[in-house]
């Protein structure tokens, strides 16, 4: 077989299923595994995206910016005029910087690299006739792979077999109702999408399950060519759209000041062409270009530690939306509970043991056996088998089944029985079951009072005999008239640090609430054991009864939420967003994926279904709110580190445009010159990509924090503005004590020397609330890198080098004046910082981004088939 040879999905569609399998060469026992690897050497890996780190790319996009482009032509002009030196040594500073951005934006994607190896999404093919499991990537046209509830389809699938299939396609087609699925040939309705007997890569197994032929895999898919017309970008989130705002903010000022700067050099006759230099080294010496690498650095280290914990992020950014959350709804299974669900006993309505009830509930579990091994099926299901000396099930034979789903919350089997003939088996919620049954007997709800008060599970168990003896299928009409055998309940004990976790999370200023399909009364139950703060409880019927404006008044007063439906937990998501709050959701089971989709911030595991880890930005290897802790800090953490260097931009950037306005006034020749004004610029860079690993103040930790443009413009215009009085009193000492208006060089040298310190010193005063070195001490990577790029602004000046970029030796007077100078300014940052923080303080209110839900849901799915 051949990529020419490969037939369209809508003919095979169209086939019998003999046909289907004889088109794509492949058989009942599925392909070889010889002819496995040779078709994904033909075909290719089963993927619409790659995560491999390329550094070309990465070197190439170095040179986007148009600014450094610029540069190196106008350093070509240079030499063509005959200014080699100037034009050499912008050429490589420009290239120094280059490095610098290549190196920091090499590490982050190997990060990204290492981070999506860690999760790997599996699916089960049949090869050489037997079922093994197998990456997505590696899946290839012929395979035969099974589906069942709450898989993403990995590729384009012809179905042969069909189990109550249906698909959620909204990924594709928009349309939110679940498509039934059938074997039978149909060819292609008004769409050619309207496939009923395929079902196509990305979408979701809503019910039921299914096996079929793969047809088409990665970018020959319908999915996979609209994830590739997507690009390899994704959409922006709020904290990636703050830093563009802030850029832009910062771009958009720098631009106008550049044309003052520009036309007030030409009208004062220094030359077009060093005019020119000197406004783009302006340009790129103004304008924040290092903060996407300290960004990345950010978020490279935390991800680096956050994996050492266990916890994974698919977007790196995510770090920093898990940082912001202030309220966390988790479901309860293996979060709050040890996650070991034990079978406690079975029993008759009324409370009595009943080994019966167990046989029953066993014939109606939906798990698959390998010798004494059990897979498949809930956690349920599977400790129904657990004790292998439970009751024998072998004398009955399965004939159908309706599986189980979130709405009905019911599992159905149709068995032949040797005593009772043809008899249906119904499972689920109790509330579920009941509601069915002809009859209840007297004591049974009493019963079950008595099981949800003292926190155990249960399932209530019922049955249904149809006289016909030839009966082999089941509807879901037949869900009725049921007579109650009984119930089985099962032990899952809180875990043992659960409550120190909560209270962690609590000192991070994060209310915690429980979600659950279960019992209400049982989680509630659960809240009490574990300390959890105790405010009320909804159940879904309750939920059903209020609008939203109840809904969102009730919400503050409740913390347990049982019995909900997943679009339910949705709308409590959606509610709780409204009135302000960052929202994440903690789920791993199909009936979550709705609400981690809503979610400021999707949480999921490793072991979680496809769906919610595909609907997750963050996935813990283990399920424990501690760890979720230590990622919400360290979300926290980078955010702090990131602002600390914006606030250093506003501080400083913003200060240098107005004094480079006002020194191109005051003196007759270019205040710096273009290599000074790069040199300051790297020099400035490489002391700043130590932020990332420096300290954080407790007090930053304990509550979120987001973007604020609002704030940001109001420290600009106060720190701004202190840069340039010392910059001008710089100036004032340079031209009346030192007679430099008619010295350029020893200008120039002492502003070099003054505006290096001042820069790059006011991070130890910015990095902080507290008063720098005596209660917050920063981190001695950040302490070395500052500190030697000080020394060097001090020493460059007297160095070899000096004559080369236009500078000279500084008299130890006017040494020892600006080295007062720039204490001087941090003592005022210092003081002005505390009436700032006193009078302004941060706000904490979120900017308000809007979001494409289906282009981020599409590049959420893609993610998945990667390599």
């Amino acid at each position: 077989m051949s990529p020419d040879s490969l037939p369209a999905i809508g003919d095979l569609a169209a086939m019998d299923l003999d046909s289907a399998r004889a088109a794509m060469e492949t058989s009942r026992d599925g392909l070889a595994t010889d002819e496995a690897n040779r078709r994904l050497g033909v075909f290719g890996s089963n993927a619409v995206r790659s995560h491999r780190v390329q550094p070309l790319v990465i070197l190439a996009h170095q040179f986007a910016n148009p600014i450094q482009l610029l540069l190196l032509v106008a350093a070509g002009v240079s030499v063509a005029v005959g200014e080699r030196a100037d034009a050499v040594i912008v050429t490589v500073i420009v290239l120094l910087s280059v490095v610098l951005g290549f190196v920091n934006e090499l590490r982050s994607e190997r990060a990204v690299e290492a981070l999506h190896e860690r999760v790997r999404h599996r699916c089960t093919v049949r090869r050489d006739g037997a079922d093994v499991e197998i990456d997505v990537t590696d899946l290839v046209p012929g395979d035969l792979v099974r589906l069942e509830l709450g898989q993403i389809v990995p590729a384009d699938v012809r179905l042969v077999e069909v189990t109550g299939l249906e698909c959620d396609e909204a990924v594709l087609t928009g349309e939110t109702l679940p498509v039934a699925k059938r074997a039978e040939p149909l060819p292609a309705g008004d769409s050619p999408l309207d496939l009923p007997s395929c079902a196509l890569m990305g979408t979701i197994v809503r019910a039921g399950s299914g096996f079929g032929v793969v047809a088409a895999t990665g970018g020959a898919s319908a999915f996979g060519r609209i994830a590739v017309q997507l690009g390899e970008r994704h959409e922006r989130t709020a904290f990636e759209r703050g830093i563009r705002s802030f850029t832009n903010l910062l771009v958009r000022i720098t631009g106008g000041l550049i044309v003052v700067i520009v036309a007030i050099n030409l009208a004062r006759g220094q030359g077009v062409l060093n005019t020119a230099l000197f406004a783009l080294a302006v340009a790129v010496g103004l304008t924040p270009q290092l903060l996407p690498a300290l960004v990345s650095l950010s978020l490279a280290r935390g991800s680096a530690e956050l994996a050492e914990r266990e916890v994974v992020v698919k977007r790196l950014v995510a770090i920093e939306d898990l940082g912001n959350i202030d309220v966390l709804f988790t479901d309860k299974t293996g979060t709050l509970t040890a996650g070991r669900i034990t079978l406690e006993r079975s029993t008759d309505p009324t409370g009595g043991d009943d080994l019966g009830v167990w046989r029953l509930a066993r014939l109606c579990s939906d798990v698959a056996h390998d010798g004494d091994v059990v897979s498949g099926g809930n956690p349920l299901d599977r400790a129904l088998w657990d004790d292998p000396a439970g009751p024998d099930t072998t004398e009955s034979t399965r004939l159908a089944l309706l599986p189980f789903d979130h709405d009905r919350r019911l599992t159905s089997v149709l068995v032949d029985d040797p005593v009772s003939g043809r008899t249906q088996i119904t499972k689920g919620a109790p509330e579920a079951v009941l509601g069915r049954c002809n009859s209840i007997p007297d004591g049974s709800r009493a019963f079950l009072d008595g099981v949800f008060a003292a926190g155990l599970r249960v399932i209530a168990v019922a049955t249904r005999t149809f006289p016909d003896p030839d009966r082999t299928g089941l509807e879901l009409a037949d869900e009725a008239d049921l007579e109650l055998a009984g119930f089985v309940t099962f032990l899952d004990p809180p875990k043992p640090d659960v409550a120190a976790s909560l209270e962690r999370l609590r000192r991070l200023g994060i209310r915690v609430k429980i979600v659950t399909g279960d019992n209400a009364a049982v989680a509630g139950h659960l809240g009490e054991q574990i300390g959890l703060p105790m405010s009320g409880v909804l159940t879904g019927t309750e939920i059903a009864a209020l609008d939203d404006a109840a809904l969102a008044a009730a919400l503050a007063d409740t913390t347990v939420f049982g019995r909900v439906t997943p679009d339910q937990k949705a709308r409590i998501i959606r509610t709780q967003r409204s009135l302000g709050s960052t929202v994440a959701f903690l789920g791993d089971g199909v009936n979550d994926a709705v609400a981690l989709h809503h979610a400021d911030v999707g949480i999921s595991v490793d072991t979680a279904t496809d769906v919610a880890k595909d609907a997750a930005s963050i996935v813990m290897m283990r399920k424990d709110l501690g760890v979720l802790a230590d990622g919400v800090v360290e979300g926290r953490r980078i955010f702090a580190n990131t602002m600390k260097y914006v606030l250093m931009a506003t501080s400083s950037n913003f200060g240098n445009m107005f004094s480079l306005v006002g020194a191109s006034l005051i003196v007759p020749f270019l205040p710096l010159l273009p290599t000074q004004v790069l040199l300051n610029n790297l020099l400035y860079d490489i002391s700043q990509t130590t932020i990332p690993s420096d300290h954080v103040d407790p007090e930053q930790l304990r509550r979120p924090a987001h973007w604020d443009i609002g704030f940001i413009r109001r420290f600009m215009t106060v720190f701004g503005p202190l840069s340039s009085i010392f910059d001008f009193t710089t100036f004032a000492i340079l031209i009346v004590a030192f007679g430099a208006r008619s010295n350029p060089e020893l200008f120039r040298s002492g502003w070099f020397v003054e505006s290096l310190l001042t820069q790059t010193l006011v991070v130890f005063v910015i990095r902080t609330r507290r008063s720098p070195f005596w209660t917050s001490r920063p981190a001695l990577p950040l302490l070395a890198s500052t500190l030697g790029c000080a020394a060097v602004a001090v020493a460059f000046p007297y160095s070899p080098l000096a004559g080369t970029f236009g500078f000279t030796a500084p008299s130890p007077a006017l040494l020892g004046t600006i080295v007062l100078l720039a204490a001087a300014y941090l003592v005022l940052v210092d003081t002005t910082k505390r009436w700032f923080y006193q009078r302004l303080p941060e706000p904490t209110a979120p900017l308000a981004i809007a979001h494409s839900r289906r282009r981020r849901r599409t590049e959420r799915r893609a993610s998945r088939f990667t390599r």
